[in-house]
């Protein structure tokens, strides 16, 4: 799943020197975005906000359900990103034009590394089927950026479990746990899930900073007290995070080293400026550049128009 809107908001981020502070409580409210057109699928955007653009390497996050609701996202491009696909419930099928097929179900990660380009879809196996799940986009640095796109799907995911929690790390390191996920900045993503009254101490890197977001149920994060929808972003310098549940929940937990770099997003593209973003419309509207997707009889997304304005860097917040 990715940004269908058809009159995107620019967004330039990245870049230490507005970076993050130390130790914060900054909730982050998302903004409802429609995939799809007025009857589609309705999505929780809380990364890029209107404040806080990135957490780390993580650009982009939409949260989605749990309702009933079909996903039908036709062939669209991406370059400069990887997209992560994390579900709680139901089922969404991939088909990328590297030839990848594959259905994604709750506690599988599916990541897609854009490099240069590429182009997918995904849909419901079952429509109006309850669906709840989280997409993510992980900005690459300049020196991956151009690499050629890749494909990979993981079952199985280190799974660190205490009294009335298990923890799953989707990507990167925690707790001396390892995902298999390729990234190319130092960066985490876990799920937390709660029983009721369960609690944990995490380990933290104090160089990286942090935000959590409460999926389900009742969660306090760091003497916070954090329902579904908004991202409490938590800054840098923590060596330890006290998660509790008021009543059985789960949690997704993203950190990340500073991102070093200024970055403009546009659309389902991550470039470095408006010329390259203008490029890569270009490509996509003739046709070249993305490959096909085969399989599939959604129709292709066609890129909307550039603003009228060109785009430029604001930092990593307003």
């Amino acid at each position: 799943m990715s940004n269908l809107e058809q009159d995107p908001r620019e967004t330039v981020c990245g870049g230490r020197a507005d970076g993050a502070e130390g130790p914060v409580h900054e909730l982050l409210a998302g903004r409802e975005v429609v995939l799809g057109g007025t009857r589609g699928m309705k999505v929780a955007r809380t990364l890029p906000g209107r404040e806080r653009r990135m957490v780390g390497a993580w650009c982009f996050l939409d949260d989605y359900g749990p309702e009933p609701a079909t996903m039908s996202v036709g062939p669209h491009p991406h370059t400069g990103l990887q997209t992560v696909t994390w579900l709680l419930e139901g089922q969404v099928l991939h088909r990328d034009s590297l030839g990848s097929e594959q259905l994604i179900s709750p506690g599988g990660l599916n990541l897609m590394t854009a490099g240069r380009g590429i182009s997918h879809a995904e849909e419901s196996v079952v429509a109006d089927a309850v669906i709840h799940g989280v997409q993510l986009w992980v900005a690459l640095p300049g020196a991956s950026r151009h690499i050629d796109p890749a494909f990979e799907h993981h079952a199985v995911l280190p799974v660190l479990t205490t009294p009335g929690v298990t923890v799953t790390v989707i990507a990167g390191e925690l707790a001396g746990l390892v995902s298999p996920a390729t990234v190319h900045s130092p960066l985490v993503g876990a799920e937390l899930a709660f029983d009721d009254q369960g609690s944990i101490t995490l380990p933290l890197r104090p160089d990286f900073e942090y935000a959590v977001l409460a999926l389900s149920g009742d969660i306090d994060a760091d003497g916070a007290h954090l329902a579904p929808g908004p991202l409490l972003y938590l800054g840098c310098g923590r060596s330890e995070l006290v998660l509790a549940a008021r009543r059985a929940g789960r949690v997704l937990l993203l950190g990340g080293e500073p991102f070093e770099e200024e970055i403009v997003m546009w659309w389902n593209f991550v470039g470095r400026g408006h010329e390259e973003i203008e490029r890569f419309r270009k490509e996509w509207e003739e046709g070249a550049a993305f490959g096909t997707v085969q399989g599939t009889a959604i129709p292709r997304i066609p890129a909307p128009p550039l603003p009228n304005a060109r785009l430029k860097p604001r930092g990593r917040r307003r």
